[in-house]
């Protein structure tokens, strides 16, 4: 069980006003753990932050503390350092990863592989419907849905996985404590019980404009890649896009009408090097080198454990096989009668083109072609 002294420092480091996320990694890289920085010299200390140091000795959020040490012993509900093995890695890679993160629903999420699905508040209704389509079957392909809780793209995407597998994550730039905007009440609470809510911010934090921003590039840190499925020119869904750009993430936008003003933030990025996406399977075509190699390669190895021999060879059964499947996405049964296989030549056969990366599973048995 975690030493809640330990925690109770890293909380103290996080609530000093005017102790902000560069000054506080600055003196966790000189110092280490937040308990080493507090019973360090205050001279040291000045050393590295300057003045500043006699606000981090001097002032106390006692309360603000023992909020967060209560809260976190409930079921669900975590605080993760940058300290913790369960701190996710992918922001360990960005320049500025948040000291800590308040966590409801299910830690192991922060390790799975993201993708970020944002957009306008105000979507069109295929817009909408385009955001959660993608979602739901970018999650049953094994991808972890991340966006903002936001009305519009972000609810979608967040629906779509939640119908699909529950693997999404929602970074809000508000207390996780609390919901905005209210209108996805019920919307966060099925996230919190199937997937995760994240924030960097202190339990209690309200709605602020600047907080946002510093979401976005957190949903960006998370993922992959980020999906912009429509966004007006002045979207905060393209901060997120560079950000993602700026972290060395893919970058896909949807187009949509030249006469749409939601469809001119998309083409903006397209011009600017964005991956044109018409289907799920353009992203996972792009992304199917990072997805679960080991976990297919396990998966193989036990299916040959229990037949005894190898998988139908790869090179015999693509081109029939692959012909059979044709371009939309098609069932196990569909495929065997297509095919003419039966279903153990034709899983084995299936999983030797997932291994290759030309096809991916989809919910409800289905498997859609990654590649021509």
């Amino acid at each position: 069980m975690r030493d809640p002294n330990a925690l109770a420092a890293w909380l103290r480091l996080t609530r000093t006003p005017g102790i902000g996320g560069e000054s506080q990694r600055k003196l966790l890289a000189a110092f280490g753990l937040p308990e080493a920085i507090y019973a360090a010299d205050r001279e040291a200390v000045r050393q590295v932050i300057g003045a500043r140091a006699d606000t981090l000795f001097d002032f106390c959020p006692g309360e603000a503390v023992d909020r967060g040490l209560d809260w976190a012993q409930a079921p669900g509900q975590h605080i993760v350092t940058l300290a913790d093995a369960a701190y996710p890695p992918a922001l360990l890679q960005i320049p500025d990863p948040p000291t800590l993160l308040y966590v409801r629903g299910r830690l192991e999420l922060l390790h799975s592989t993201g993708l970020g699905i944002v957009g306008s508040r105000n979507a069109s209704a295929q817009g909408l419907r385009n955001a959660e389509d993608f979602a739901r079957t970018l999650a049953g392909a094994g991808l972890t849905i991340t966006s903002g809780l936001a009305l519009g793209i972000d609810a979608a995407a967040h629906r779509g996985a939640l119908a699909a597998t529950g693997a999404t994550i929602a970074v809000i730039g508000t207390g996780v404590d609390r919901v905005y905007p209210a209108r996805n009440k019920d919307l966060a609470l099925a996230i919190a019980e199937h997937g995760a809510i994240v924030s960097e911010f202190p339990l209690g934090t309200p709605v602020m404009a600047h907080h946002f921003p510093r979401r976005n590039r957190i949903i960006a840190g998370l993922s992959l890649g980020v999906l912009v499925v429509e966004a007006a020119p002045e979207s905060g869904s393209l901060i997120t896009a560079r950000l993602a750009g700026e972290q060395g993430r893919e970058v896909f936008a949807i187009p949509g009408s030249i006469h749409s003003p939601l469809a001119r933030g998309c083409h903006r990025l397209l011009k600017q090097g964005a991956k044109l996406v018409e289907s799920a399977a353009d992203i996972l075509e792009e992304l199917t080198a990072q997805l679960t190699q080991p976990a297919l390669l396990e998966k193989r190895a036990s299916r040959i454990a229990e037949s005894g021999s190898a998988a139908v060879d790869g090179a015999e059964a693509d081109t029939p096989l692959l012909a059979a499947l044709g371009y939309d996405p098609c069932t196990f049964d569909e495929l065997a009668v297509r095919s003419g296989l039966g279903s153990s030549a034709l899983s084995a056969a299936l999983l030797d083109l997932e291994l290759a990366g030309k096809i991916a599973p989809l919910p409800g048995n289905r498997y859609q072609r990654l590649s021509a």
